[in-house]
């Protein structure tokens, strides 16, 4: 696999971390701008994140820092956040 290609099943992947992280926030009272600041992110990096995109067409790819930051600003594990 070259160093662009993306893995079979990472958008379905990306999509489901997407959707942990919605739910997260909303569970916590949060919009998604209160989510980002929080967590250091922009609130467009954050949507990105919820959508599964890192760009249209292209699925994300967040770093451990991130999804660190992400889990201590929704309250859960990061192994919460990621599909298993």
């Amino acid at each position: 696999m070259g160093a662009r290609e993306i893995p079979a099943g990472w958008d379905e992947y990306v999509r489901e971390l997407g959707l942990r992280l919605q739910r997260a926030r909303l569970s916590m009272g949060l919009t998604q701008e209160e989510a980002a600041y929080a967590a250091g992110l922009t609130r467009s990096h954050y949507q990105q994140l919820e959508k599964g995109q890192s760009r249209p067409g292209v699925p994300a790819n967040p770093s451990l820092r991130t999804l660190a930051a992400l889990a201590e600003t929704l309250n859960v594990e990061v192994g919460d956040l990621i599909a298993r």
